[in-house]
């Protein structure tokens, strides 16, 4: 049974590599060794445990048997959009491939959602890979509007990724 709670501090490590499992499965294949290296480098539990402690973040988690399979980040924007008032943006959300398919992201997506709205946003914004087809049906059916694209840098590769946008 998957249950769902706000991350800690410490949790950051679990996060990290949640983070690192999922992104390299999804995306792992896109980029040299190195490139991806250096980006994961930057995406590790020193860096899980600052957002974990600044309150301009929120992290939830599914947790399956006090396993971490999946959570969702919010955070202030930072994509190069103009905000049209209040925002936040939806900075990762991520689910191991053994419960994608599983209504996990959806969970975490309805927080997101709704927490953004209860924080006061009238807009969320987040990117996405330009390729992940998958993703952007599953944010356009939550009624997201691509506005944009977005370069996307993994080490020395950059990808484009659309810029979307939800009306809350």
């Amino acid at each position: 049974m998957i249950a769902y709670r706000d991350a800690t501090p410490a949790d950051a490590a679990a996060l990290a590599a949640v983070f690192a499992e999922s992104f390299t499965a999804t995306f792992g294949h896109l980029y040299a060794a190195e490139d991806l290296a250096a980006f994961l480098g930057g995406c590790g539990e020193e860096a899980w445990a600052g957002e974990l402690c600044d309150p301009g973040y929120r992290i939830r988690v599914a947790e399956e048997e006090e396993r971490i399979v999946g959570f969702a980040k919010l955070g202030p924007p930072k994509l190069p959009v103009e905000p049209r008032g209040p925002s936040a943006e939806l900075r990762q959300l991520y689910v191991l491939k053994p419960w994608q398919g599983a209504g996990v992201a959806a969970v975490l997506m309805d927080w997101a959602i709704a927490t953004a709205r209860d924080e006061g946003a009238q807009d969320l914004y987040l990117s996405v890979f330009i390729e992940n087809e998958r993703a952007k049906r599953f944010y356009a059916r939550l009624g997201f509007e691509r506005i944009g694209t977005y370069a996307f840098p993994v080490g020395n590769h950059v990808d484009e990724d659309d810029l979307m946008r939800l009306a809350l």
